[in-house]
Formats: structure tokens, sequence, C-alpha cells
């Protein structure tokens, strides 16, 4: 949603002149580049248990961000008033942090120009019905429908937690370079847990869903669609067993096994690690980093989706950035600085939790595009393996690519189908050495639409997705 350009001058009580006078400040001892972050968030959530109100509220963040870069020093501070005095001061820190001189300023990067003016007609994220001007009460009869729906489903419901948070963001950004962007961003996530009891043993199913869009996402068919998924194969998570674990093929679902790629192969594509020497990739452009046809993007261009942005968080437009083009690395995901650093233009990955952080190279949605396998073919190729269909808790250690993740659900593959349900198991590998290993990849690429939130020293909201893919060996942690 963008508003004209006055609605976000009044409501920071700001013009022209004043940001003037800010960036000014804040390029006082010495800095090359400056920026200004303004922000005004509302948050808000409900929380039934059971079909009661258990907890909710709603709090407010606002303030200012200002940042000085000098070479390759920079320094950061923020205050919570607008009022010019305040703002000044900040100014002056940010500038005693980050000035003097620290070397040369490469071409591009933070020189690297968008002084056009935000339009509404382009917006990735309208808004039909308004959160601020709805009452948290009007969202209840659709949260308790949705908590009678799910447990007139099941007799074997324990318990059931229904979560609704949203929240609305209005952002100005200005720099050094004369750009201005604003904009508000609209950001709504609903979850449900559903707790089972079946002959003394417990199993959960969870499911959740996010837009950026408005209250208009509380649909019927929004209600019915999570209703049947936290219903579906509670059958098989009470069968479902540890196998015998080792080197295996896996079928990784299309959808949510997507965060797969994204912790252990999209986080070393972000070009500070690279910067810094501690990815794996680094040094790597240019190369094969898995087979011919594969495509894997950064994409923060798609309507409605959770990741997406008309900008990021210094004013740089949303883009797609491929980063593996027919197996080829192509690009890492880039804010200003690294983009300074590297002599190219920033792919609008700088993104911050608030105003209060300094932005860093972050995902938006992180996918690998559909090839021409079928699904099914994939499942029938592999005559002893597992397939994943949901990924919980991953760890991963970016310089080696190492990773190790819990499958919350999937099956065991033998001669080509799939047998017992299988829980208790990790799967564990080497992102490099997984993308080579990838055998094929099916036509069914899907964006999970889940409430994905990342953290690499400060969170922010994400998108992933995945076809169908066939990886030919990774580790299975299971029974011995």
């Amino acid at each position: 949603m963008i508003h004209p350009e006055q609605h976000y001058f009044q409501l920071f009580r700001l013009d022209r002149p004043v940001l003037g006078r800010l960036v000014a400040e804040a390029l006082s001892a010495g800095g090359d580049y400056a920026d200004l972050y303004f922000e005004n968030t509302t948050y808000s959530n409900l929380v039934l248990r059971d079909g009661a109100v258990t907890s909710g509220g709603s709090h407010v963040d606002f303030g200012v961000g200002i940042r000085v870069l000098n070479g390759d020093a920079s320094g950061y501070a923020y205050c919570e008033s607008t009022d010019e005095r305040d703002m000044l001061g900040a100014a002056r820190s940010a500038a005693a942090i980050g000035g003097g001189h620290h070397g040369d300023v490469p071409p591009e990067g933070t020189r690297a120009r968008w002084k056009g003016t935000p339009n509404p007609a382009a917006d990735r994220y309208p808004v039909l019905r308004h959160w601020r001007s709805t009452p948290a009460s009007a969202f209840l009869p659709f949260l308790q429908g949705l908590e009678a729906d799910i447990r007139g489903r099941d007799t074997r419901i324990v318990k059931i937690v229904v979560s609704l948070v949203w929240q609305v963001s209005d952002i100005l950004m200005y720099n050094s370079l004369e750009e201005l962007k604003y904009e508000t961003r609209p950001l709504g996530a609903l979850s449900v847990t559903v707790v089972y009891g079946q002959n003394g043993h417990l199993e959960n199913k969870s499911a959740s869903r996010s837009f950026r869009c408005g209250a208009e996402m509380l649909s019927p068919a929004l209600s019915r669609e999570i209703a049947a998924e936290v219903t579906a194969g509670v059958d098989q998570a009470f069968e479902a067993r540890q196998p015998k674990g080792g080197k295996m093929s896996v079928v990784m679902a299309a959808g949510a096994s997507g965060i797969l790629l994204h912790e252990a192969m999209g986080h070393a594509f972000e070009a500070d690690f690279n910067r810094k020497g501690t990815s794996v990739f680094a040094g790597k452009m240019g190369r094969q980093v898995c087979p011919k046809g594969i495509n894997i993007l950064d994409d923060g261009t798609l309507k409605g989706v959770r990741g997406s942005l008309n900008f990021d968080d210094e004013g740089v437009p949303g883009q797609k950035t491929c980063m593996v083009e027919d197996g080829v690395l192509t690009s890492y995901l880039h804010d200003r600085i690294s983009a300074r650093h590297y002599g190219v233009t920033p792919t609008g990955n700088g993104r911050r939790e608030s105003f209060r952080y300094p932005p860093l190279p972050r995902m938006r949605t992180t996918y690998m595009e559909s090839g021409t396998a079928k699904a099914e073919d994939l499942i029938e190729s592999v005559s002893r393996g597992i397939y994943v269909q949901d990924f919980a808790n991953g760890q991963v250690q970016i310089g080696k690519g190492d990773f190790t993740f819990y499958v919350k659900s999937g099956y065991l593959i033998e001669n080509g189908r799939l047998t017992q349900p299988v829980k208790d198991i990790n799967i564990i590998g080497n992102g490099p050495r997984a993308l080579q290993d990838i055998v094929a990849v099916a036509d069914d690429l899907l964006i999970d639409k889940g409430a994905w939130t990342c953290g690499k020293e400060q969170s922010v909201p994400v998108s992933c997705g995945i076809p169908t893919v066939l990886i030919r060996s990774l580790t299975v942690g299971g029974i011995q």
C-alpha cells in the first residue's frame, strides 16, 4: 500500500529541508554516504486456546535509524523520536562512529541511484480491508469458527491453539543521493496447532499462512484450507516409526521443504558472508555449482507473498535475482555495502528487523524453478530412500555448508513406493554437495505460504519454495 508522499511527511513530522539537514549532519565527520530509515509499526495479536481468548494485545514501534558509511567503516544510531533535535543528535552519533577517511569508494553500490517516485499502481501488497481500521473483536468469529470446524473433524483432539498476528508498517527512506522512498507494508499471519491423543500417546499437527495483504486474507476458503491441513494425516502420525538410518536417496516434497534450500544454500549466497570469506561459495562466482538446468532464485516481486517487497530497507526496488542459472553461480544477494565492495548493483536484499538495526543482505522469497520431471517418477526411481514432506528445526554451518534438519513428517520409499510413515529422523548433509547430487527436478514448483521467519542477528519475514527434488544421497539419522 502506497499513500501520497505528504501522508508520510505528516506522520513523521518531516519535510524535505529537515531530511537535508539530517543527512548533512550525518556526513559532517567525513562520511561518503548516509541514509535515514523512518518507521511506524503497529503490532497486534490474538490467541485462542480451545475456543477462548487467552491473550491479545497491541503496541506501536516508532523511530528513525541513521546510518553513515565511509569506505569500509559504518556508523549507526537510532532514536525513538522524530523531534528534529533528537534526530540531529542521533545523526551526530552515527557521524562520530563512521566518520574519518577509510579508503576509496568503488563506483557502484551506494552510488547506484533510484530516484523515481513510488508508484501505487505497481504496489505488491494492496489492501482491501485495513487491519488498523478493523477492531480485533471483528476477527473473533473467524477464529472461533475455524476452531469449531477443526474440533468437529476428529474426536482425538486434546487441545487447539489458534493465533492471529498482524502488523502494519509505515516506512519512509531518504539518503544522501536524494532518493526518497515510502510505503506502507501490511503483514498478517494465521497459525494453528492441534494436539491429538490416542492410546496414551500424543501427536501434534501445525499449519500457518501469511500474506502481505489486509484482513481480507481471513476468508472462508482459508479457514477450510487450514482446518483440512491440520486434520489430515493424523493416522499416519500415530503410525510413524523411526526407520533404519544410513546414506540413502532423499525426495523432498514440493513447497515447505524449500526451507532446506533457504537455510543450507540460500544463506551461503548472501554477499556479506562471501565478502568476508566465510561462505563455502566465496570466490566461486561463475562456476558450476550444481547440474545444468537448475535455476535458484530469490524474488521480491511476487504479489502478496510474505517475503515480497516494493523496496528493500535501503530504498532499492524489489526485484528478482537469479543466484544460480543453468547450474552456474551468477549472483550473490547484495545490500548496498556488499554491492559497493563487489562493484555491482544492489539486488534489493538489504533488510532489517526495525529502525533499531542496520540493514544486512537477507533473503526474500527463495526457490528453485521447476524442472521437467514428474514427481511420481522421482519416487518410482528410488529403490530405498526417504520422502520428506516437512522439515522442522535445522542447523547450518555457513563456512563449511554442513547442515542437519529434523524431519517433521515423511515416508519411507521402498521399491518406488511410499510405505511406512517416518518420524524422529534427521537429514544430514552438505549444501554444495547436495546441490551437486541433485538427480532430477519435477515440474511442480510450489511457493509455501507459511509464516516463515529468518533469523540472522535480526528477524525478518521470508518465504520459500521448491519443486519435488531427488537428491542422490544424504545421511538419514535413524535406527542404526
